[in-house]
């Protein structure tokens, strides 16, 4: 007969109740981490911790409130109604309080104006809580107020260590073979509630005394454990991944990380991601790539998955292989930066309509010249000599503009 207790999940039952339980974070909950002295020094700050899943956030904010001996209060920025965060604030007139807000990064303008003051004065000390980076995702207003501490991505010891610790409080004597403990880290996605709940399910099929093997693992897992988030950093990462290896012409490489954002399934960030790359990247070295990305994107929305990868992997794979050229971006990017940044002058009469209309005959109509060029230049004259566009001459389309621009500079008497 099984009691209460034991009729709780694993993950459950083996939720760390001390700083010294906790796997893989000792940057903040060891004797010298920042949370440990924290309490030590009675010194509470508002703080945001944020992580993948399952890598203890929740946890070490439990610890901390139980720790603290402040009056904790749990709020949920989703699905909590600012009416009760009023509740909770109002008890801060007769003491300071602790708010663990969970998915903090939900949290509506009108909730976060309302504690700010709270925060403020003191009177109210909060732990966020997020998976999303707060950097990105949380308010200025919430974010500057608060410290932020990163819970880290568990690696392949901790999530053994916990599976160890795990099989200790089964209801049965089980031992785990070495390949079965590998198996469990790879599918976990080093997150410790999925490998507790992993080598719970394995204990349900097998007997007293049994070895747990890689086949059962397999067996009982099914698909490989992804994160399908498209807000996590995990996805961004992978985005990130796939356009640095198209742009270090790295196909395998490039290859690798278009599966595994399939795998994903999210076809409109990966076509977005392409579509800048085929201009940030490959931009002037191999122009009509643009137009390929495009037609290669469309026909993947019209098919869809799971035949939208043979487009994907068509396309991936010509960008990968192409020459690179960024000359564009550099140059729009200088544009801008003087722009913004410096007194660049008025626009010269022959290029103001206005201008014009007052006078036509300062105008100069450029096609009734030889090749369409002539002698006039139409940047303001206070920066009349400035370049911006260096080509490269890696790729026979920007070798060509390079000769184009020599016979224009020549004619305009303009140094490049």
């Amino acid at each position: 007969m099984y009691s209460g207790e034991n009729m709780k999940p694993l993950a459950y039952r083996l939720r760390p109740l001390e700083f010294d339980q906790v796997f893989g974070q000792d940057h903040l909950v060891a004797s010298d981490g920042v949370l440990t002295q924290m309490l030590l020094k009675k010194q509470f700050l508002s703080f945001i911790l944020y992580g993948p899943p399952g890598t203890g956030k929740t946890t070490i904010a439990s610890i901390f409130a139980a720790k603290s001996e402040l009056d904790t209060y749990f709020f949920n920025a989703s699905t909590d109604s600012k009416a009760k965060l009023k509740d909770i604030l109002d008890t801060t007139s007769y003491h300071d309080i602790l708010i663990v807000i969970d998915e903090i990064h939900r949290m509506k303008t009108d909730i976060q104006d309302y504690l700010l003051p709270f925060m403020e004065n003191g009177k109210a000390t909060i732990i966020g809580i997020t998976t999303l980076n707060p950097y990105q995702s949380i308010n200025m207003a919430i974010r500057s107020r608060c410290h932020l501490y990163e819970v880290k991505k568990l690696d392949d010891e901790a999530i053994k260590k916990a599976v160890m610790n795990g099989l200790s409080e089964l209801d049965i004597d089980l031992k785990i073979e070495s390949q079965a403990l590998d198996l469990i880290v790879r599918y976990s996605n080093h997150e410790i509630r999925t490998a507790l709940n992993l080598l719970e399910s394995a204990s349900l099929i097998l007997q007293d005394g049994d070895m747990i093997k890689s086949q059962t693992i397999s067996r009982i897992a099914g698909k490989m454990h992804h994160d399908l988030d498209a807000h996590e950093d995990h996805f961004f990462d992978l985005l990130s991944a796939l356009q640095k290896s198209i742009r270090g012409t790295d196909v395998d490489a490039s290859l690798h990380y278009l599966a595994r954002l399939i795998t994903l399934g999210d076809l409109p960030s990966i076509i977005r991601r392409l579509l800048v790359i085929s201009y940030e990247d490959i931009g002037l070295a191999n122009p009509m790539m643009g137009s390929k990305v495009l037609a290669a994107c469309d026909a993947a929305i019209k098919v869809g998955f799971p035949e939208a990868r043979i487009m994907l992997a068509n396309i991936v794979i010509d960008l990968a292989i192409s020459p690179k050229s960024n000359t564009a971006i550099i140059a729009i990017d200088e544009a801008l930066k003087e722009y913004e940044e410096k007194e660049t002058g008025t626009v010269p009469d022959h290029a103001s309509n206005r201008k014009i209309k007052l006078n036509p005959d300062i105008y100069h109509y450029p096609h009734n010249d030889k090749n369409s060029i002539n002698d006039q230049t139409y940047l303001p004259d206070q920066i009349k000599d400035h370049t911006y566009y260096h080509p490269k001459e890696e790729s026979s389309y920007e070798k060509a503009l390079a000769q184009r621009l020599k016979e224009i500079d020549k004619i305009k008497h303009k140094k490049r």
